[in-house]
């Protein structure tokens, strides 16, 4: 039997609770996950691929069946290097479904071989984006519980003047 293997694609500038909520679920109905990091040289990012990836794979330590790595350019020719039949997508409100129904529709016209599953993140998490945690740790708020730690250091470490005690 051929292993399911699905990509989660995202910017994950940087990885919240919310994602990681996504892969906790997602191991549980795929043999092997990418999380892949989008490096799109036209947006501009707080944390570097480098340091993105360093962050998730801490994260994802505890699960063997989920491996790191990042792409640039179309998403259906990485998952076909990858041998991905699944761009896994998660979904925190009915807001985000409209943008991630056309990518998904744009995606098959690409390759009608590679399904999107949308996956809604859970109750906890459904508030969280990695915009608003940046915007929160920009100004010198508690982000603690909404990331993980690792991650939590590391954006004290962007922003220092602003963190307080």
């Amino acid at each position: 039997m051929e292993e399911k293997i699905a990509v989660y694609p995202g910017s994950f500038d940087p990885i919240t609770y919310g994602h990681l909520d996504i892969i906790k679920r997602a191991v549980k109905i795929f043999d092997k996950i990418i999380v892949a990091v989008a490096h799109n040289y036209d947006k501009q990012s707080l944390f570097t691929p480098e340091e993105k990836i360093e962050m998730i794979t801490e994260v994802v330590k505890g699960y063997p069946t989920v491996s790191v790595d990042t792409f640039s350019g179309l998403l259906m020719e990485y998952m076909k290097k990858a041998k991905a039949t699944v761009a896994l997508r998660g979904l925190r409100a009915t807001s985000d479904f409209e943008y991630e129904y056309h990518m998904a529709a744009m995606n098959r016209s690409l390759d009608d071989e590679i399904d999107t599953l949308f996956m809604m993140t859970g109750k906890d998490y459904f508030f969280i984006s990695s915009r608003t945690i940046k915007e929160v740790a920009s100004l010198g708020g508690a982000v603690a519980g909404l990331v993980p730690e690792n991650v939590a250091r590391k954006l004290k470490q962007k922003f220092p003047q602003r963190q307080k005690g």
